[in-house]
């Protein structure tokens, strides 16, 4: 079915996405022996689970309770078996300045990890201010997720950092942000190595900085996530479907009918760049035709992409709000690593996504999956946040900026590592079409209202790349040194796919 959504300067047809209300439900693997019971249900009747934990204050600290520690964790301690964890607090507005360590230990064996970095990022990645999402009572403060692997013990602590301690800057990022340029300088190689390496958490940073530390943030938990069993035949890596010859394409109806998968299926198979003009120029009612005598003036759009569905990874229908969000049109997209580490093999990037997914709702009380899209390192593209892969669906990816954007997520942490050119090479396949669906330039710059944050106060409106870095729009390290190195690439690459 295709749905018709007005924009501010004219009207773009877009495909909506029919999602299943359920799935079929798995059993969660069996709890460890010993384990604490998570908060909530001891059981759930949808794959995968979530343990909460608080966290207490440690060492000198336990004498002054939990309102006036500046050190909480636990100790070594057995659980259900997991693969993600993170940290949220009860005040979304709350910052957390400090360090999150942790260790775990694989599933069955007593072997543990080093101790790893867990990313504090704080308020960057989140619904704007006053939206419905945002003040429906039931977002929390949250570092990134972390993917650990199959896990069945963990360790784990915060330390808060000196009150009066200044960020270092991060030297790629723009003098700025309002003026677009080329992110193509060399990475500075006094960075040490990726941030996902073990660590370890009792080193101190600059022991001449000042030792007081700032409060860390009320109600501190521990959230552990197990996303569950892969559905029946999932393998992102599988063949594509076939997409439809042009001559199948019979008439301006079959182009508009052919371009999404089946209801429930797995994958949106892909479809040539000469398919898709056609279907676009079908959606908006033949549109595009010059003259009787003259050809047809073709949209500048990418081909489109195969995009494995929300069905296709496994996602869970009665964990998001059942209703979408939308804005009127998609000006612009939002590149993010999603800081989960580097630790996954491409047949585990369901399950990642499942995971993050579940901490989204679950864990930071968010409506949905917070990106539009995510990507993984070998290149695979998937449905993000409900409503429909072509629809302008409001996603909660760059706080002040998700409005008439999109955001998508490459899976892994890229502050030091490079973004395989699969997942690069995706970046610039998947804007092409979907930018190219609003008439978007991906080479271009266009203006985003604020709707508050870091960088620029809210009502501003500013000057952005269409294709832009999370660091753009608010004042962060993401989406990480050397992914945000490769945008000018994949601003290139995505103006060739429309045919620039």
């Amino acid at each position: 079915m295709r749905g018709f959504l007005a924009s501010s300067i004219g009207v773009t047809c877009a495909a909506a996405l029919a999602l299943p209300l359920t799935l079929p439900s798995s059993g969660a693997r069996a709890a460890a022996p010993g384990a604490p019971s998570a908060a909530g249900p001891a059981t759930e009747a949808v794959p995968g689970s979530t343990q909460s934990i608080p966290l207490t204050p440690l060492g000198s600290d336990r004498a002054l309770g939990s309102s006036g520690a500046h050190e909480q964790g636990l100790g070594r301690r057995d659980v259900r078996p997991f693969s993600l964890v993170g940290v949220v607090w009860d005040d979304p507005e709350a910052e957390l300045h400090g360090t999150v360590q942790v260790r775990t230990r694989a599933t069955g064996t007593t072997t543990w990890s080093d101790w790893q970095h867990v990313e504090t990022h704080n308020h960057e990645h989140a619904a704007d201010p006053d939206t419905p999402e945002r003040a429906a009572g039931t977002v929390r403060g949250s570092t990134a997720p972390l993917w650990v692997g199959d896990s069945d013990g963990v360790e784990i602590r915060v330390r808060a950092e000196p009150a009066n301690r200044s960020e270092p800057m991060d030297p790629s990022q723009p003098a700025n942000p309002s003026q677009p340029t080329d992110a193509s300088q060399p990475a500075n190689p006094s960075q040490p190595t990726d941030p996902s390496q073990p660590t370890d958490p009792s080193a101190p940073k600059n022991p001449s900085e000042p030792t007081t530390p700032s409060p860390l943030p009320k109600g501190l938990r521990l959230e552990l996530v197990d996303p569950g069993d892969d559905p029946p035949a999932q393998n992102p890596a599988h063949k594509a479907p076939r997409a439809p010859a042009a001559s199948e394409l019979s008439a301006a109806s079959s182009a508009a009918n052919a371009d999404l998968a089946p209801i429930g299926a797995s994958v949106i198979p892909a479809l040539t760049k000469r398919q898709t003009e056609d279907d676009l120029i079908a959606a908006r009612g033949g549109q595009g035709t010059v003259g009787k005598a003259e050809p047809k003036a073709r949209p500048y759009v990418g081909p489109r992409p195969r995009i494995i569905t929300r069905k296709g990874w496994g996602a869970d229908e009665k964990l998001r709000e059942k209703h979408f969000a939308y804005t009127k049109t998609v000006k612009a997209a939002f590149v993010h690593h999603s800081a989960t580490g580097n630790y996954y093999r491409c047949s585990q990037s369901a399950a990642v996504i499942r995971s993050i997914y579940r901490f989204h709702v679950k864990s930071s009380g968010w409506r949905d999956f917070g990106y539009n899209f995510a990507v993984d390192k070998c290149g695979n593209i998937y449905e993000g946040r409900a409503g429909g892969v072509a629809k302008p669906v409001m996603g909660a990816h760059t706080l002040g900026f998700n409005t008439n954007s999109t955001g998508i997520a490459v899976l892994g942490t890229y502050s030091w590592s490079t973004p395989p050119k699969a997942a690069v090479n995706a970046i610039a396949r998947l804007t092409a079409w979907k930018l190219g669906l609003h008439g978007a330039n991906p080479r271009g710059t266009t203006y985003l209202k604020s709707g508050g944050g870091n960088l620029y106060k809210k009502g501003k409106n500013v000057r952005l790349r269409v294709i832009s870095g999370h660091r753009d729009g608010f004042a962060t390290e993401c989406p990480g040194s050397r992914l945000y190195q490769k945008l000018g690439k994949a601003r290139s690459a995505a103006a060739r796919y429309q045919g620039r």
